[in-house]
Parts: C-alpha cells; structure tokens; sequence
C-alpha cells in the first residue's frame, strides 16, 4: 500500500509545552485510520498541522510525495486534504445549501465573488458539487433551511458535508462523534464505513473507544505528544503503554 500522508519527525512547540514530540507516522492510500490519545496527548495539534492550520516546529509533512508543512490550509485543501473540526464551524445564518458551497467554493480555488464573476460553468460546477455532497449526507430536504435550525447531529452532517463537497482523496476527521448518543454514533459509524468502502481515504481522532475499534483498519496513538502505538486495534488495546497512558491501566 503506497503512502498518501507521511509524517516524518514532525513537533510543534507552543512555548515550553512540546504539544507533538518526533511523531513519525503515515497514511496509505485507502486506508481509514484511527488517532486516539487522551486529552493533552495532541491529537488535534496533529490534525492542524496536517491541514496548515499550525505550522510544524520541525520535520515535514508529505502528501502525494510533496512537501505540504508551510502551505496554506486553502492551498493544502486544493491538494485533496479535507478535514472538519472538533468544535463545530458551520454557518448558524446561512443556509444549509449556501453552507456546503463554502466548500465547493473553496475546491475550485476561488473566492466567491471570484466565482460569480466566473460565471455559469463554475455556478454550475459548484451547484452539483454542493447537491452531490448534501446527497451523500442525507440534506438535500434541509438544503434552504438555516443551518441553526438543524439538530445537533444533523449539524455534525453538514459541517462533513462541506468537506466532501471538495472532493477530497484524504478526509480528517476531528472528534465527528463528539456529542452524539449511542444510536446516533452507531449511525455515524456506518456513514464513516460507507465513504471509506466508496474509496475515499480517511482519518479521524475520536474518544469513542467502541467506534475506533469497530470501523479503523488502524490505530496510531499519542500520549503527551509522542506517538507510543500505530498498528491494527487488536494489537492497540493490548498494548500495556496504551492501557497505562490512555486508559488509565496500571497493573
């Protein structure tokens, strides 16, 4: 299986807190893997530096064999990295439509008055990116709704759906189950399980232990910034260093 992600060595400090230590680890194509850690362990440090939102203090990040540690996160998305958020970013006030196409905008690597001015070819490429993605996450009857008026979980749709509608190779997901009850993760995990039987690539931190281990080929996990397992999950949940740092086993 080729690499699609790799991360060589990579740290960042913030001040005297080293939040991701050396971590060395890589994604392969097609593959749906897992990041886990307890609270602090920077997992979600990880996930910024891998789309742009943070720069790394030291290593490199590649994609595709490329270089993408010091790009953008717009230029980074362009790639095929799309990623949401572990507190939602959806737009309370526009509509559920006009949220999505915040991301088929930004696929197409355009502002949106870029795109008006553009006119009717990139109107319409847009619109069928923004409809196929509603469609993949079951909105498309709360496309002209306001996005405050959804339900929680239907939120947590919307904001995956603006990150599909870039099309990407390679989804990060941070925390997609956070705030969801049992039936409606189970729900989750089949969607999850769904995108990555299309032959999308897929990355996701999350505490729900029972979710990881049920949909992940493969679990890398962090304490304090260093990564201390990466393998299958039946290795990972016997793994003394994991059941000590992140499950709180010492015996």
């Amino acid at each position: 299986m080729s690499a699609m992600l790799e991360v060589a060595d990579v740290s960042r400090r913030f001040g005297g807190l080293m939040a991701v230590d050396g971590v060395t680890t890589s994604v392969g194509e097609g593959e749906l893997v897992g990041l886990i850690g307890p609270n602090g362990a920077g997992k979600t440090t990880l996930f910024n530096l891998i789309s742009g939102f943070t720069p790394v203090s030291s290593g490199e990040i590649r994609y595709r064999g490329e270089k993408i540690s010091g790009l953008k996160p717009s230029v980074i998305a362009s790639r095929g990295i799309s990623r949401t958020f572990q507190n939602l970013r959806v737009f309370p006030n526009m509509t559920v439509f006009d949220n999505v196409s915040v991301g088929a905008v930004g696929a197409i690597g355009q502002s949106p008055w870029q795109a008006i001015r553009s006119g009717s070819k990139r109107a319409k490429e847009i619109s069928e990116r923004s409809w196929e993605a509603l469609e993949k996450v079951q909105l498309t009857r709360y496309a002209n709704e306001l996005a405050a008026n959804l339900a929680y979980g239907k939120r947590k749709y919307l904001e995956i759906g603006r990150a599909l509608a870039m099309k990407p190779d390679l989804l990060v997901l941070d925390e997609p189950a956070a705030g969801l009850n049992d039936s409606e993760t189970a729900e989750l995990a089949a969607f999850i399980k769904e995108l990555h039987a299309g032959g999308l690539t897929v990355m996701l931190v999350e505490h729900d232990m029972g979710l990881v281990m049920s949909i992940c080929e493969r679990i890398v996990v962090l304490a304090s910034g260093r990564k201390i397992a990466d393998a299958e999950p039946a290795v990972v949940r016997q793994t003394r260093e994991v059941l000590e740092a992140y499950l709180g086993v010492d015996e």
